[in-house]
């Protein structure tokens, strides 16, 4: 037993003394969302003051993949300080750059971190391999990575498991009083150091142990024949019947292809990466075969995948999904072309040729994602204003007649805009007084709330029975600046938005008991629970429903005297207020708000 302890702490030390700033990096992380944890369970809820972790845990996350491909590329190269300098200058450069405030963190900073996630991985599948090694290795070493990590998630989920299990146990049979927070603290560590610890492990000597040659796993053949293969056989059919009705009807293709296309193309890859071994056997003939036919089984369906993007961009321009979804066919179709023209293809062309696209998106000037799709937006927005004959004098006529289509079509472009700082583009085509007032919504609310301002001017919107854009919207805003609160012993606030479709806003710890508020917005049975304990629940819909029904909804916007509901959930009285209710009809009405008070007593 002594001996078999001492081996296992041999082993843990080997392993600090190899990876050691892959574990800083991880520590790191995992006590930056242990503390904001702690924090957001102590004050109910997160905290702007808070934000600084959120971004040291977004930093820290990508820190690990990143120090691991450098542990594998110092293994190769050498040159270990020079590397770790360089990434560490990376992640102090971009804990920076991202911004100080939550109000700040625009979908630009979220594309970019999937980008630098994304290349991180890439990087630890080739880095090593960069003019060195040879194709077995580099096989050899992806294919164990990828082992390991999926028995890491095991190890990793049983431990965790486990581990809290046995507090719960400790907590319930012991009549021990252990804090909510402490599990959550505990699951963060165990998630993110304890993760990275085991998948280390399993990884051992680094590049000599994951390069090591074993015989191909019989799983890995199964799932690809009979699982991986079929699935794509499926999809192809699929696809091909598809474009024979395009050629039939003489239509366009529906944007939805697009993923299907890359569906197809991505299994495929990953299935032929996965038998790419078995391909000079000659007992393995359905290989050689599948390897063949799939390159060539792609060409037409890059047609249509080009084809299906560019007709989303021509009609509404680049954002930045669709910029990635044309760089994903670009990718493939230079897979494609590599793999069907080159006779000594290798398959490390994969991952770097993914990795150098990635980077293209991010950083190329001028035809980076986010500057292309600023361009193209700015140019899609005064387009609209040209083409529905909205300006005068450059500046928007809000007299002129407009669809409440055309109406979400402005939102959507300004809303894009201004989350993307090009707020003086916008303003340039109101008048001062407009721009005085926009200017102060957008430097103390959202984007939203500022494109929400400006059309809102529009006067002259006709009724339609179907409004065009698929859905009705209206606000109710309270007029109540006091709110009584005799009687009451606690009061709180909490905020939510349109952007968040289903999710648990607000829980009120009051002793043992907690009274949770969340939203369920779906196209079946919408509702707004305020619920105690999570057994005892009251939905406060049929409510805000009836506030809407004295109110035409031609008027976009009505001020009323108050908008409050109260509640009784066991022992205690709930009562809201909310600050605004904002109706939207889509196949079934969505509620969304802004502010709410909560009391309760």
């Amino acid at each position: 037993m002594l001996q078999k302890i001492k081996k296992n702490w041999e082993k843990a030390h080997d392993i600090i003394a190899r990876y050691p700033m892959v574990l800083t990096v991880s520590l790191i992380t995992a006590l930056s969302a242990a503390l904001y944890t702690y924090l957001s369970d102590k004050y109910y809820g997160a905290n702007d003051s808070y934000h600084n972790l959120e971004m040291l845990f977004i930093v820290g996350s990508l820190g690990i993949s990143l120090m691991f491909a450098v542990a594998m590329m110092v293994q190769r190269f050498g040159k270990e300080i020079l590397l770790q300098l360089v990434v560490l200058a990376v992640l102090i450069g971009l804990y920076f750059y991202l911004p100080a405030h939550p109000k700040d963190f625009t979908p630009v900073y979220g594309y970019i971190i999937a980008l630098l996630f994304l290349s991180s991985h890439l990087l630890v599948a080739f880095g090593a391999y960069i003019n060195r090694g040879g194709e077995g290795d580099f096989w050899q070493f992806n294919k164990n990575l990828f082992i390991n990590t999926f028995l890491t998630i095991l190890f990793t989920g049983v431990l965790t498991g486990g581990v809290l299990l046995a507090l719960t146990a400790i907590e319930n049979l012991f009549d021990f009083n252990i804090p909510g927070y402490f599990y959550e603290l505990l699951f963060a560590f165990l998630s993110i150091f304890g993760s990275t610890f085991i998948f280390l492990l399993f990884s051992d000597r680094g590049l000599p142990y994951l390069e090591k040659k074993s015989s191909y796993p019989e799983v890995l053949k199964f799932f690809t024949q009979f699982v991986l293969i079929p699935l794509l056989i499926i999809y192809l059919v699929i696809l091909y019947f598809y474009s024979v009705k395009i050629l039939i009807n003489w239509e366009l293709p529906r944007g939805w292809v697009s993923y299907l296309v890359l569906a197809y193309s991505v299994v495929g890859i990953f299935a032929l990466l996965l038998v790419h071994p078995l391909k000079e056997q000659v007992s393995k003939s359905w290989v050689k075969i599948f390897s063949k036919l799939f390159y060539y089984t792609l060409l037409p369906l890059l047609v249509l995948l080009f084809v299906a993007i560019f007709t989303r961009i021509l009609q509404y321009g680049y954002t930045e999904p669709r910029y990635f979804v044309l760089m994903i066919a670009l990718w493939l179709s230079s897979v494609v072309l590599y793999f069907i023209f080159v006779k000594r293809a290798t398959i490390k062309f994969i991952p770097i040729s993914m990795f150098c696209f990635t980077m293209a998106a991010m950083l190329l000037p001028y035809f980076n994602a986010f500057a292309v799709s600023k361009r193209s937006q700015k140019h899609e927005f005064a387009k609209i204003l040209e083409n529905k004959n909205l300006l005068k004098n450059s500046k928007i006529d809000f007299s002129k007649s407009i669809t409440h289509k055309d109406i979400a079509a402005i939102e959507s472009k300004i809303t894009f805009l201004i989350e993307r700082k090009e707020q003086d583009f916008v303003l340039s085509f109101l008048d001062q007084e407009k721009k005085q007032k926009t200017s102060q919504i957008i430097l103390n609310e959202s984007p939203w709330a500022a494109s929400f301002q400006i059309t809102q001017n529009f006067t002259n919107i006709p009724q339609d029975k179907h409004v065009e854009s698929g859905h009705k919207r209206m606000e109710l805003v309270s007029t109540k600046s006091i709110i009584p609160t005799e009687g009451y012993v606690f009061v709180t606030k909490f905020y939510s938005s349109a952007e968040e479709s289903s999710s648990i806003f607000r829980t009120i710890k009051i002793n043992d008991d907690k009274i949770t508020f969340y939203n369920k917005l779906n196209d079946v049975k919408p509702s707004f629970i305020i619920a105690l304990n999570n057994a005892e629940k009251k939905d406060i819909l049929p409510d805000m429903e009836k506030w809407f029904k004295n109110y035409n909804t031609r008027e976009r916007q009505n001020s009323v005297d108050e908008l409050s509901t109260t509640v009784t959930l066991g022992k205690y009285k709930v009562t809201l207020y909310f600050d605004n209710i904002v109706k939207e009809q889509f196949t079934v009405p969505r509620y969304f708000f802004k502010d709410a008070i909560i009391l309760i007593k």
